[in-house]
């Protein structure tokens, strides 16, 4: 199957008149001896929340030393034979990636279960009952071919985002509905990827998981284990293993299911650890609470303004995209300017407070605005008992820190503001994890129907999670770029790939608040 999509223009305003063109697309099962019995996955309401595919870009340039044996293992033919079968080698162990989303409800979930004859996870979870869950039945990924006669260097910098980018990923085209399938969840891949080779040799590797099948660091390590099992890479580890930090493997089992998320929520109460160290820790998850408040005050901000206007002002594509290369020397001078050598704090509190303050300056809102500030806590060891090592299901909750637009910029120091969010990490317990998934309840697409709510700002911290480092073409990518975020509010704190103490930050913005931000930024460093 071959298919071409035209080119947009890239980072340097130029229109690059040129194709992107798929020339082969396969669906890609664990081999038959190394399958896994069929079975389904109970989903919790945090899997639920964004079954979309979430994408990420990596870029591999041509080395500048080349030989004829070099030359032959990066042919396109090559590299895509070598990510095909180490994606089927990958498949045997994270099986679940091969299988496809159903919907179910609590009446028919034992007769669909039986029709399909497979086996059903069994938990006493009130929470899975109905719903959309995973059905692990070998259906396969999707793995496309593609080329291009455009060079990497012609993107320019690899970190700025580029509307190109999306042309470097394979998308599924939209199912189509009948009878035999009444809902698109059950016949789309979640796992979709596209190899393709550029003019200069290089090469572009896109992966899109849907976020109902792993959260970040899970998709991190499926993406370590497939690079370590594909030929291209000389050092092939073991298939059951989760990487570290340093791509080093740990002997930790793979936890598909979700049973020990599931059951804790079902089994716990929010007044089963009334003690003195819950004192006072409200059982209400605060980033609900705070998204409702900010949709009413939005809602009531527009209530007499054309909305039509509203929606065009706020459209996706008018946002502007772009990557803060922050290095380790520029946050030592921040952390100096805005705490002083004497006030501790991460990298991560530093940063998220001094990006809130920036962008609450440069949105020019009146004093008495409320702005919120959220961002994505790991849940694994903060719920009790702790989610076993390996766990490969969506674990995160989001954390949040709400203050009127004054409390944020008059603030003289950045002190008060890391108070806050470390108070706000502190708050997710197991009653926030219940009380966050409760409240999520009735999945699929809240997170992504959100309108545009400027006065929000979501952080996602991948900072410990390398993905430049996961080499599919011996050696580590120059760049690893996630794709536009189905919630335009998120921004990303990603590793730098030549400084690892750095944070790469990238944040869309309209266009008419860019300037004043990266001024407010950048001010008072150096």
């Amino acid at each position: 199957m071959a298919s071409s999509t035209e080119l947009g223009d890239h980072d340097h305003d130029e229109y690059l008149i040129s194709k992107v063109s798929i020339t082969e697309t396969v669906l890609v099962s664990s081999a038959p001896v190394l399958q896994q019995p069929p079975k389904v996955v109970s989903l919790s309401n945090l899997d639920r929340q964004c079954p979309l595919l979430m994408y990420l870009v990596f870029f591999y340039k041509y080395p500048t030393t080349s030989s004829v044996d070099h030359n032959r293992i990066w042919s396109l033919d090559s590299v895509f034979q070598s990510l095909k079968s180490g994606l089927e080698e990958t498949l045997s162990i994270w099986y679940p990636a091969g299988g496809r989303l159903i919907m179910t409800s609590s009446t028919d979930d034992d007769k669909v279960l039986r029709s399909n004859d497979v086996y059903h996870e069994t938990n006493n979870s009130k929470q899975s009952l109905g719903g959309l869950n995973l059905l692990c039945n070998n259906k396969g990924a999707v793995l496309a071919k593609a080329a291009t006669v455009v060079k990497i260097s012609e993107l320019g910098d690899l970190s700025q985002y580029n509307d190109f980018f999306g042309n470097l990923v394979y998308k599924p085209p939209p199912p189509v509905l009948d009878d035999q399938h009444e809902d698109h969840f059950s016949q789309m891949p979640l796992v979709a990827a596209q190899v393709t080779k550029f003019g200069c040799g290089g090469y572009s590797i896109g992966i899109g998981i849907s976020h109902s099948l792993f959260d970040g660091p899970a998709a991190y390590e499926f993406m370590c284990a497939w690079a370590s099992n594909s030929a291209i890479k000389p050092n092939k580890n073991k298939l059951d293993v989760i990487m570290d930090d340093e791509l080093q493997p740990k002997p930790v089992v793979l936890v598909h299911d979700r049973d020990a998320l599931l059951m804790m929520v079902d089994n716990y109460s929010c007044h089963d650890d009334d003690n003195d160290d819950d004192e006072g820790v409200s059982c209400r998850a605060a980033a609900i609470d705070h998204l409702y408040q900010l949709i009413m005050q939005s809602a009531a901000a527009v209530a007499s303004t054309d909305l039509l206007m509203i929606k065009s002002s706020n459209d996706d594509d008018n946002y502007v995209h772009k990557t803060f290369h922050l290095s380790s020397a520029f946050l030592n001078c921040l952390k100096k300017q805005v705490v002083g050598d004497n006030f501790s704090c991460s990298s991560f509190e530093l940063v998220a407070a001094h990006l809130w303050k920036a962008k609450t300056l440069a949105l020019g809102l009146s004093m008495e605005t409320m702005v919120c500030l959220q961002f994505a806590v790991d849940a694994r060891n903060k719920v009790d008992p702790p989610l076993p090592q390996g766990f490969t299901g969506n674990a995160y909750v989001l954390a949040s820190v709400a203050l009127t637009a004054s409390q944020v910029v008059d603030q003289s120091d950045h002190k008060a503001i890391v108070d806050k969010i470390r108070e706000a990490k502190k708050s997710v317990t197991n009653k926030y994890v219940k009380s966050y998934m409760e409240a999520v309840a009735g999945g699929g697409s809240q997170q992504t129907s959100l309108p545009p709510l400027k006065e929000l700002t979501l952080v996602s911290d991948w900072t410990r999670m390398p993905f430049h480092k996961v080499g599919f073409l011996q050696g580590e990518a120059d760049y690893a770029s996630p794709l536009v975020a189905p919630v335009t509010e998120v921004i990303y704190f990603m590793q730098n790939p030549k400084d690892d103490k750095g944070i790469d930050m990238r944040i869309g913005l309209l266009p008419q608040y860019h300037d004043a931000f990266t001024r407010y930024f950048l001010t008072n460093t150096n």
